[in-house]
């Protein structure tokens, strides 16, 4: 465990560089489109100064002096602020992570109370109706797209029934309901797009662990089918699970952008898509390098998470 935590830090400033560099070569300069921008919004139309411009925002160093500033801040919590609005980078990921937070819990929770009881009964079921209707299931949240079927509840029900979900975000403390019914939707249908692989994926590695002699060893001692599925088999078998949730996880939390574009929540992933667009290069790298700090430290949880799971695992 202390390895894995001295190499997070390398490991960030190698992403950190790649980040850094990569949105550079994002077709389009922020300075072109800003100074286009300030030129209509001038009352005669007026070209602007953009060396001038460029100097103001900081981009005219080179590139080594602009990624060291940047990183010294980032070490301290400092992400910078954005070209356009000026606003602190990290107070605004701070103000919109809930969005995105919630989002994530509602996909993550609704993946697993689809995937985990149809991938355990399914494996228990072996080719029974149960397992190919669980099978199938797997393979239509697999093959349906997410923003489709996101589009689909947006426009049809507003067609249909006249009613549409709230396109204005309802904080939790000002309206609970409300806030609840406005997360359900997406929540769910990113939880079903999550759930077919996890579903998969945990009907076979049942099936595996169901065939280990530990097992028939357990049936043969004439232990409850109940018994045996959760307190022996359920536990090997939810180790490459573990591993896909806790990859996943990070994304979930930072929020699909294309969900918070449809149903209009201002979450990190909404806020990160209206970065590119402008290209604000200090809000790029600042969610990535947020995101990238997710993913390893989701990966150091789930290898330590194996040793509960199953003591067998040694940690090397």
């Amino acid at each position: 465990m202390i390895r894995r935590l001295l190499l997070l830090p390398p490991t960030l400033v190698v992403v950190s560089m790649l980040v850094f560099l990569t949105v550079r070569f994002i077709p389009g300069d922020v300075v072109e489109i800003m100074a286009a921008q300030m030129s209509m919004q001038s009352a005669q139309g007026q070209p602007i100064d953009k060396e001038y411009l460029r100097r103001a925002l900081g981009l005219d160093e080179p590139v080594h002096v602009q990624y060291w500033r940047w990183v010294g801040k980032a070490a301290r919590g400092d992400l910078g602020t954005s070209l356009w609005s000026n606003r602190s980078i990290t107070e605004e990921i701070v103000n919109k992570a809930p969005v995105s937070i919630e989002l994530g819990i509602w996909a993550l929770v609704t993946g697993l109370i689809i995937a985990l009881p149809i991938g355990i009964y399914s494996a228990i079921r072996q080719d029974t109706w149960g397992d190919y209707a669980g099978r199938t299931f797997a393979i239509l949240c697999i093959s349906l797209p997410g923003f489709w079927l996101a589009t689909i509840a947006v426009v049809y029900p507003a067609i249909w029934w006249d009613w549409s979900p709230a396109l204005r975000y309802i904080p939790f403390t000002k309206d609970p309901v409300a806030n609840i019914v406005q997360f359900a939707i997406p929540g769910i249908i990113m939880g079903a797009s999550f759930s077919g692989g996890t579903m998969r994926l945990m009907r076979t590695m049942m099936l595996e662990v169901l065939r280990q002699d530990y097992i028939r060893t357990a049936w043969a001692k004439g232990l409850n089918e109940r018994v045996v599925i959760m307190r022996h088999a359920l536990k090997n078998a939810m180790l490459p699970v573990v591993t896909v949730v806790g990859m996943s996880l990070p994304m979930l939390i930072a929020g699909d952008v294309i969900f918070e574009q449809i149903f209009s929540l201002p979450g990190v992933g909404r806020y990160l898509l209206d970065a590119v667009g402008r290209r604000d290069y200090p809000i790029i790298c600042g969610i990535n390098l947020v995101i990238a700090t997710l993913v390893l430290v989701s990966n150091l949880a789930v290898d330590l998470a194996y040793g509960w799971l199953d003591p067998r695992v040694q940690h090397q």
